[in-house]
């Protein structure tokens, strides 16, 4: 499932790139879930995933480039495509990591042209993320973002860099195998992301989030190794 939202004070405009962007990813064969929102303020006050969001330049009360700053600054990493009727304002959209934008009246064509790089560029960022399913809902997380994991009880408990712990149902065989060379299971409860290892000392991995992770003593030895190969190749 992608999360789409579109943030324009025109309903026309926002019905239009709807209607775009659910024929684009039809035609992918991929489930879409849509929001839309009227102001920058309304956005702002969304707390839900987004993927892929188009943002209106200019709007009643907040404009979108003040909008896209708040959102950057809350840690939001979803594309984000500006719509604007103005040509150099694109110029701005460097510093909010803008994807790319789409000038006014939008043409199929270079909506088309616009959305087949994104969604390749969405293929690619899939191979560093992680898309965790719970319930209906799918969440894509970025590896370097997870700290470690641990599973209790059949249950997956991602402990992220921000503090924050997503929890799911998955054998963690099955995650060891996605998540690949960087994280290391250093107990049969738990994978530990090297990238975020400040220390080891005594069966314990130290974190740079402040966390403490235990390391089996028949893992103890090969651990050691992998640390300092890792050490090695950064």
């Amino acid at each position: 499932m992608i999360h789409i939202a579109i943030c324009d004070d025109e309903k026309r405009m926002s019905d239009h790139i709807r209607a775009m962007a659910s024929d684009f990813f039809r035609k992918k064969n991929r489930e879409i879930y849509f929001r839309t929102f009227s102001s920058g303020e309304e956005l702002l006050s969304y707390d839900g995933q987004i993927d892929i969001l188009f943002l209106d330049i200019q709007m009643k009360g907040m404009d979108g480039m003040e909008t896209a700053r708040k959102l950057r600054a809350s840690k939001f990493r979803g594309f984000l495509l500006f719509i604007t009727v103005l040509k150099e304002m694109v110029f701005q959209s460097f510093e909010v990591q803008a994807y790319d934008y789409l000038v006014k009246p939008v043409e199929e064509k270079q909506f088309e042209k616009t959305m087949e790089r994104l969604f390749a560029s969405m293929q690619n960022a899939s191979e560093d993320s992680l898309l965790v399913q719970k319930g209906y809902e799918g969440r894509i997380i970025p590896k370097d973002e997870i700290a470690f994991c641990e599973v209790i009880d059949r249950k997956i408990y991602l402990s992220l860099a921000s503090g924050e712990v997503v929890d799911y149902y998955e054998r963690i065989e099955n995650l060891e195998t996605k998540l690949g060379s960087h994280f290391f299971r250093c107990h049969r409860s738990y994978l530990i992301n090297l990238k975020h290892l400040k220390g080891y000392k005594n069966g314990t991995a130290y974190l740079d989030n402040g966390k403490e992770v235990p390391v089996s003593r028949l893992r103890s030895r090969e651990f050691s190794g992998v640390v300092l190969q890792y050490m090695k190749n950064i």
